[in-house]
């Protein structure tokens, strides 16, 4: 492919990418930004989503040959000084690799399930609105052989740039869905034979305890209030236990642990 030089930031070529940080808060209409070469790399190697451009910095292009070779051979790819590329952008693009992708339709999270295989794991987040967080837990997800995320619609979104950035691409990758009825998904989870772990510091299971069965749902809420008191009655609740007088982990932090625990288990057959 052939690279397309901009020189105006108001090319109407590039108009996708103006004003980046603007535009994260006021959302792309069915698009997002992959930023940088790893997660630029997931984007075009995992085909879940459809790369639209890419924009790269002018000295940036020679190491992205082999990356780029992944793409379509119609994929635009803009380059652009760096003065250009800050102007474009709205702030200095000190990675400069940007890319844009689709979202395409929503995967309801039935048919996500039904796609899982017989013995699975899968992260379940609630009211989990930092993008922190989330491309944290992503990246914790595919670092311990999670099959899926699923999202309760309070939860942040998963390709907001800095949640992508986070996951270091691992939101790219890791199949989610979201779901509404909180009470209607913990139902639909017991149908397909999962049994469902909450994370809370007032778990009554130490989680070096907790042994796995064949599918495992596990959630996680939002820091400081956690889990709903609802959601956590009808759960088995687990527990990381702390040193005296402290009594708790990031969200983040603790998905590491406990994806760890759950994951090993399954990696070594035990039940």
């Amino acid at each position: 492919m052939d690279p397309i030089r901009i020189d105006d930031p108001q090319d109407p070529r590039v108009a996708a990418y103006l004003d980046i940080r603007e535009r994260d808060l006021a959302g792309r209409q069915g698009r997002f930004v992959a930023e940088g070469k790893v997660v630029l790399d997931l984007l075009l190697t995992t085909g879940r989503f459809a790369a639209e451009s890419a924009l790269v910095l002018e000295n940036r292009l020679a190491g992205l040959d082999k990356i780029l070779s992944k793409a379509p051979a119609d994929l635009p790819v803009y380059v652009a000084t760096s003065a250009v590329m800050d102007a474009i952008a709205g702030f200095h693009m000190h990675r400069g690799i940007l890319a844009m992708g689709r979202k395409g339709a929503p995967q309801p999270a039935e048919a996500l399930l039904d796609g899982l295989p017989p013995r699975a794991l899968v992260v379940v987040l609630v009211g989990i609105a930092n993008h922190d967080n989330v491309g944290s837990i992503f990246r914790n997800a595919a670092a311990f052989g999670a099959d899926a995320v699923l999202l309760d619609a309070t939860c942040c979104d998963p390709l907001y740039r800095k949640a992508i950035r986070v996951s270091v691409g691992a939101a790219l990758k890791i199949p989610f869905a979201s779901f509404t009825d909180t009470a209607g998904f913990t139902t639909m989870l017991a149908r397909r034979g999962f049994e469902q772990f909450a994370l809370s510091p007032r778990g009554k299971t130490d989680i070096r305890d907790a042994q796995r069965s064949e599918r495992l749902a596990l959630y996680l809420g939002t820091e400081g209030e956690g889990l709903p008191d609802e959601l956590l009655a009808s759960l088995h609740d687990v527990r990381i236990t702390m040193a005296e007088g402290f009594d708790s982990l990031n969200v983040a932090a603790a998905s590491a642990i406990a994806l760890h625990h759950f994951s090993a288990r399954a990696i070594l057959g035990k039940v």
